[in-house]
């Protein structure tokens, strides 16, 4: 399968101007002959923590994942607030859309910062079959906890990580990714932003795609891009075969 991610700035908390900006894009993701087309965390308004940015489920930013996936007949993915019924705060929400209108969604377990107030947090990893891949996704600020990793890993060939990542920090980034690949011999697909955020926050990207064994497949600087790749189960499968340290992972 190949799996493109969408490395793209954000217009702060104007979903309509997010969807215009990225519908064009996810259209060239496919045109590039992407089946799966990753794209950032809070794609639709940015990492805001503004009383009232959450929608419901099934709500307008999930409904343009389920519109372009149906329009391209590819896989979709984002994240986005989204409130459950009943509930006051939302959950950053993965919503992972299908062409054939199913949909899937994970929750973020590791809400960052002031998020732990304006947020809720979700409750355990989620890993959906997609093109006979076995896709788990984490968002963020997840990918510094290796035991959710690896709790998911053996029943995983593809991660698929979204990001409103700081430039500040961006070698724990890029060094987190290569680590979470390698440790558990999976493919690792990080989309993060570019561009500065409402908060000022500067963003640099660095998305990319890496091997199951540390490899780096695909890789974009700090603008507007596509970051592609090819991922098979088969390799994760090889590469497990050749190395079979899981088995003697303790904890």
């Amino acid at each position: 399968m190949r799996i493109a991610a969408v490395q793209h700035d954000i217009v702060w908390e104007d979903r309509d101007a997010n969807f215009a900006r990225l519908a064009p894009q996810v259209a060239r993701a496919v045109g590039a002959g992407a089946e799966l087309v990753l794209l950032t965390e809070t794609f639709s308004t940015g990492f805001s923590m503004t009383p009232g940015i959450g929608e419901p489920v099934g709500g307008p930013s999930a409904r343009f994942l389920a519109a372009q996936a149906a329009e391209h007949g590819v896989w979709v993915a984002g994240t986005c607030p989204e409130i459950e019924d009943g509930e006051e705060l939302p959950h950053n929400t993965f919503v992972l859309a299908g062409p054939d209108g199913s949909t899937h969604r994970y929750r973020k377990l590791h809400p960052f910062a002031a998020e732990r107030t304006r947020f809720r947090s979700g409750t355990g990893p989620v890993t959906v079959e997609v093109g006979g891949l076995r896709i788990t996704p984490f968002i963020c600020y997840d990918l510094r906890f290796a035991d959710v990793f690896w709790e998911a890993g053996p029943t995983t060939d593809v991660f698929l990580v979204p990001a409103n990542w700081p430039r500040a920090r961006r070698q724990h980034w890029t060094t987190l990714l290569s680590a979470r690949a390698i440790e558990n011999q999976a493919y690792v697909v990080g989309c993060n932003r570019v561009g500065d955020a409402g908060d000022g926050t500067h963003h640099a990207g660095d998305s990319r795609i890496v091997s199951p064994t540390g490899e780096l497949l695909a890789t974009a600087s700090g603008v507007e891009t596509i970051v592609l790749a090819d991922v098979d189960a088969a390799e994760v499968a090889a590469t497990r075969d050749r190395f079979q340290f899981l088995a003697d992972r303790r904890g």
